[in-house]
């Protein structure tokens, strides 16, 4: 792995990351009223994209930092509809 490869590679984990506070936060709450639906739908459609581009362009740290996000946005979305009655 050259430099600019794990530069990549840390930027996606650093972006990827930034929402686990708010998993945290919802688990501990056991609360997800304040957690935008439609913004982890956006951001999944994102992600998604970014990896159908990581793989035409064979860019290992899109893909795997991607898919990394998409799990826990699904992760997200899954824990909006389990406290959905907690709100």
């Amino acid at each position: 792995m050259d430099f600019i490869e794990g530069l990549g590679l840390l930027a996606g984990i650093c972006t990827s990351s930034a929402v686990i506070p708010q998993l945290v936060t919802t688990v501990k709450k056991k609360k997800a009223s304040e957690v935008s639906t439609a913004m982890f739908v956006v951001l999944l459609t994102g992600n998604a994209l970014w990896v159908y581009y990581g793989i035409d362009k064979k860019d290992v740290p899109i893909i795997a930092t991607n898919i990394f996000t998409i799990c826990l946005n699904v992760a997200m979305l899954f824990l909006k509809y389990k406290y959905k009655d907690n709100d």
